[in-house]
């Protein structure tokens, strides 16, 4: 960690550990736009691992003297200490009890984020793709490492579960392919004067992909077979810490995600019915406009409509419920790699905004896309969503702290804004044909159902007297894949990934809903507090520009504003 004294305040605090975290994770280097970081990965090892932990343990001890220093005190400091504490505290918890010694997922982990940190490098020059290379040359060493964390955790008998190794061996074996593979395709536009480096490169990629591959399948799945995919009670508690930034009441959590379900299904039956009178369910609706409603044709076109949607959104929002600074107007939109999870995603700027906010849609081989699936996704994903929040944060770093608006990311707090902004385009009119609103709906009810499941499986709690399906059980893994895919219009496969995804990452799926209700508590507060003198526009503005909270500072400085 770089040299610091006595005299630096919290904020000063955290950006230095955001500069010393860099160096031990170059991956985020790289999403942060840190040129430095182009050529290098991170060591996924046991040392690697208690290397951050060390970092975070200092970076808390310079914390507390720097919380006693004139000036401590005022709002953007307590903030910014707040969070700093919270986050290194719920990352250490999760350290110490050796989570990241079984961190296998089919969408969050080492492994994953080796792949996708090239999807973000810069390929305009030469020496662009020289340090592609260079970094393709550096996978075998990583996965070597993330490997060495997985047997240190068969060792001590805390193995990964099942379900997560058979996805991700599943998504190997697309990634490394019968001709090349993944990082082939990837070098492919890269310039001819380094052909026989790129290729020579991406060979020493797939091989190290084919390596850990062998090893999962011929070691670790053996040694994991028959463990639970469910976590229990206290390692759930953890992680959803972790996940939201607060101690949750995990009974009241799942009590809510309930209400929620009841709720929206009436609202659904009551839009199904303008699409498909005689439907018996909604998703008889949907599955009606599957068929037969507006839908895009072709993966390109339906890359360049969700671009204009997001165009479109950013000028009918900006002056009237939103002030948007020029460079946060800027999102692309763009196709998902092949082989990944199914749910779509958004990746922030970098810092200096040279690579710019992107949407990222998985297309699961389909070349058709219904419009009611893919709307309020993309004011999720795009704007208001995602986009307008962390590009916002971007845009206001030097006025809050490095790490608020990077690497101190809740969480609950972007995903809860992220559902929020699908719900204020509702508010604002932008859904009222049925087939968007229905598909709005079915979009809310997936993160509700989110909720249910995720509480119910991990901590094994019964289902509800007055709930549809299987009252008076015990939740199951089978059991919570049979509930999601008859109250969710996704296919089998997208029902599948998001099971999977549900059971590598406890705890993260309920921070929409509860993320959102947060944001809605908070916003009803601020407006009685100011009653005919709330202004939406100031208030989102304000809200946006605070950086990163987790849940439990979030309502109480959303209801301040």
């Amino acid at each position: 960690m770089p040299n610091t004294t006595s005299t630096q305040l919290p904020r000063q605090v955290a950006d230095a550990y955001v500069d010393a975290y860099i160096e031990l994770d170059p991956i985020t280097g790289t999403y942060l736009g840190v040129a430095s970081s182009a050529r290098r990965l991170p060591d996924f090892s046991p040392e690697g691992q208690e290397a951050l932990a060390g970092l975070a343990r200092t970076t808390l001890e310079r914390l507390a003297e720097a919380e006693k220093l004139p000036g401590a005190d005022s709002d953007a400091e307590r903030r910014c200490g707040r969070l700093l504490r919270e986050r290194l505290t719920a990352e250490l918890a999760v350290h110490d009890a050796g989570e990241p010694l079984r961190a296998i997922s089919n969408l969050h982990s080492p492994l994953h984020s080796v792949r996708e940190v090239f999807t973000l490098m810069p390929v305009e020059t030469a020496d662009d793709w020289s340090a592609v290379a260079e970094r393709l040359r550096a996978v075998p060493a990583a996965l070597d490492g993330w490997r060495a964390s997985l047997a240190e955790g068969l060792k001590r008998g805390m193995p990964g579960g099942p379900r997560q190794v058979a996805t991700v061996l599943e998504q190997l074996a697309e990634w490394i392919g019968t001709d090349g593979g993944w990082f082939a395709d990837f070098t492919a536009a890269g310039p001819e004067e380094l052909r026989a480096e790129l290729d020579a490169a991406a060979a020493v990629a797939t091989g190290g992909l084919t390596d850990v591959r062998d090893w999962l399948r011929d070691v670790y799945a053996p040694g994991v077979e028959g463990a639970p995919d469910v976590v229990g009670r206290e390692r759930y508690a953890r992680w959803a810490r972790y996940w939201n930034g607060t101690d949750l009441d995990l009974e009241e959590a799942y009590a809510y995600g309930w209400s929620e379900f009841h709720r929206l299904l009436a609202e659904m039956r009551t839009e199904a019915e303008k699409i498909l009178p005689d439907a018996r369910t909604p998703w008889e609706a949907l599955a009606h406009l599957d068929e037969h409603g507006t839908h895009i044709e072709g993966v390109d076109e339906v890359r360049k409509w969700l671009q204009d949607l997001m165009d479109e959104a950013v000028e009918a929002l900006d002056g009237t419920h939103f002030e948007l600074a020029e460079r946060v107007k800027r999102v692309e939109s763009r196709i998902a790699p092949p082989g990944g999870a199914a749910a779509p995603y958004y990746t922030a700027p970098s810092e200096d905004f040279s690579r710019p906010g992107r949407t990222w849609l998985p297309t699961m081989g389909l070349t058709r896309f219904p419009v009611y699936d893919l709307v309020s996704t993309w004011y999720h994903e795009g704007v208001p969503g995602h986009h307008l929040q962390l590009a916002q944060w971007v845009h206001v770093a030097d006025r809050l702290s490095r790490y608020q608006a990077t690497l101190g990311q809740v969480s609950a707090n972007c995903e809860g804004w992220a559902l929020y902004a699908e719900r204020l385009m509702d508010e604002l009119g932008y859904l009222t044909d049925a087939e968007r609103r229905l598909g709005y709906l079915d979009a809310q009810m997936m993160r509700a159902a989110r909720v249910i499941v995720d509480i119910g499986m991990h901590l094994e709690l019964v289902i509800p007297a007055d709930s549809p399906y299987h009252p008076g059980e015990r939740w199951t893994p089978e059991l919570a894949q049979e509930f999601f895919g008859l109250h969710s219009s996704r296919p089998a496969d997208f029902v599948e990934s998001e099971l999977v995804r549900y059971l590598g990452m406890p705890g993260q799926a309920i921070g929409y809903k509860l993320g959102e209700r947060a944001w809605l508590t908070g916003r009803e507060a601020a407006r009685k507090a100011h009653g005919d003198a709330f202004d939406a526009k100031a208030w989102h503005m304000a809200a946006l520009s605070q950086g990163s909270l987790g849940l439990d500072d979030l309502v109480a400085e959303l209801s301040a504003l």
